[in-house]
């Protein structure tokens, strides 16, 4: 091959092999781009804030506490609502506002605040609560809580939410909605909820609120 043409020839694949990789490098420099929280306060306080508060504190016990929640859940669920695989009409239409980064520096906001902690109600259920979140309820193949959201209810990120402080009404909330097949995003949630009854949904629930 004369030189000229090897030169070109050369040249072609260099090109060929950088346009190939922009895409890569585009999809790694948009993955590790670090949430904007100035821009995750505004979503927070124009969006969110009227259910959740400003700074996603302990609002209506209906509502979740948001505060100190792991950013890559709170993302998730996001775009869980915006796919309609999470049902809820006012946060379906919530989350359609929103752009992937909008859900990312919203989460990264309110993961980036410590949250208050919080209080049992009932403590008459306090002691069931405990033996459910701690030790599951074993002749019923019931496992505990403990186990994927950590004894101080801490969580594990990316896979299961903080619950440490949670309102026993949201909580309570979520499990039978789990239970009743209302919520189907989770599916290892929605085998444990099967197995519980009221009383257990309730009294695990009272006992989450006053995990610190």
């Amino acid at each position: 091959m004369r030189p000229v043409m090897k030169s070109a020839a050369l040249m072609l694949v260099c090109l060929l092999t950088a346009a190939s990789a922009a895409p890569a490098f585009a999809e790694e420099a948009k993955a590790s781009a670090k949430p904007d929280l100035a821009k995750g306060q505004l979503t927070s306080t124009n969006v969110c804030g009227a259910c959740h508060t400003a700074d996603g504190s302990r609002g209506s016990p209906a509502n979740p506490i948001l505060q100190g929640q792991h950013p890559e859940y709170l993302a998730k669920q996001l775009a869980e609502f915006k796919a309609g695989k999470r049902a809820n009409a006012i946060m379906q239409g919530m989350s359609a506002t929103l752009s992937e980064a909008d859900m990312k520096n919203v989460a990264a906001f309110y993961a980036s605040k410590e949250a208050k902690p919080g209080f049992a109600k009932n403590k008459d259920l306090v002691a069931l609560g405990e033996k459910i979140y701690r030790g599951g309820i074993a002749d019923r193949s019931i496992p505990a809580c403990a186990g994927c959201h950590s004894p101080s209810g801490a969580g594990i990120p990316a896979q299961y939410p903080r619950l440490a402080g949670q309102h026993a009404d949201y909580t309570e909330a979520q499990l039978i909605a789990f239970r009743g097949g209302v919520r189907k995003n989770s599916l290892p949630m929605t085998g444990v909820a099967a197995k519980l009854n009221d009383k257990e949904i309730k009294a695990v629930s009272d006992y989450i609120a006053g995990l610190h």
